[in-house]
């Protein structure tokens, strides 16, 4: 049943988006469970990041209560930073390769079985991370982490498997830097080879990889999560525990919750935002914007 709250949607979909379904079936999903008596549903296609922020915006001028966003995580990411602030809902229909903001708030992965679910959310608000003055909803990575992205824009296919060979492929290339951190009011932390260097909202790489699986959406704190590269050998070894949710067990992998951080590199490279690169300088700063944004869970989710 369609909440009472919903009054005018606007559907956002990226039809080029990693395992996008057709245009035709995720129609039929919006129509049969929210083309209701008492809500205007109107579709628009997200062309590009820039396009479809663009679009959002005007949305959220045009007083549009729910944006659905039918994509992945970057589309997720370039609509909802135009959205932070604004008393538009985020919604999504998961329609990506990895899906990690759908995976953490359990929203279902087919476009029939989100839209059913989505239908009676609520709307609650969430943190957002902001690193170099670039909003994140998901993860931000800052080593070989970041440079797994390169080679996986490369490749035609999408899903795990080639994420894991991108991941081989560039741990083959990679050359650790050391990364000089200091967090909130004045701990320093040094880390000389990190292999693994990723900043976390939510508990998701996606794809079922559970990067930091205590992470909270609306805590006021972001987690950094940090291996080093001489540990190599004992974390392979123990890959599985990223999808069981036990990676943070292992003394090799540790965290730090934080509301802002420091980070110098000696050299710059880029890192990743939700699944996309994105260029910054040796020098830059993280902090969490706290409940930034309203997004829609399903039904029953806390």
């Amino acid at each position: 049943m369609a909440s009472d709250r919903l009054r005018q949607v606007r559907v956002l979909i990226n039809p080029k988006s990693g395992f996008s379904p057709s245009f035709g079936s995720v129609q039929r999903a919006l129509q049969s469970h929210w083309d209701v008596p008492g809500i205007e549903l109107t579709y628009q296609v997200s062309k590009s990041a820039k396009d479809g922020g663009a679009k959002a915006r005007r949305a959220a001028e045009q007083g549009v209560d729910t944006v659905l966003v039918v994509g992945g995580d970057g589309m997720v990411n370039s609509i909802g930073s135009v959205l932070i602030g604004t008393d538009t809902v985020l919604g999504v229909i998961p329609t990506g390769s990895g899906n990690g903001f759908a995976r953490h708030f359990g929203i279902p992965l087919s476009p029939e079985n989100a839209a059913r679910a989505l239908i009676g959310g609520t709307p609650r608000r969430i943190d957002v991370g902001v690193v170099n003055g670039h909003p994140f909803f998901v993860t931000c990575s800052m080593a070989w982490d970041a440079a797994i992205v390169r080679s996986f824009e490369r490749s035609p296919f999408r899903g795990i498997v080639p994420y894991i060979f991108a991941g081989a492929y560039e741990f083959l290339e990679y050359t650790p830097q050391p990364i000089d951190v200091v967090i909130d009011s004045g701990r320093r932390l040094v880390f000389a080879d990190p292999l693994v260097f990723t900043v976390a909202n939510l508990t998701q790489y996606g794809g079922g990889a559970r990067i930091a699986p205590n992470a909270c959406e609306d805590d006021g704190a972001l987690e950094l999560v940090v291996a080093l590269h001489q540990d190599v050998a004992r974390l392979l070894g123990n890959i599985t525990r990223l999808f069981d949710g036990t990676i943070n067990d292992l003394p090799e992998v540790v965290s730090h919750r934080f509301r802002r951080l420091a980070v110098h590199r000696e050299r710059t490279a880029p890192i990743q935002v939700d699944g996309e690169l994105l260029e910054v300088p040796a020098d830059f700063a993280v902090h969490v914007h706290h409940k930034g944004l309203q997004v829609l869970l399903p039904a029953g989710k806390k």
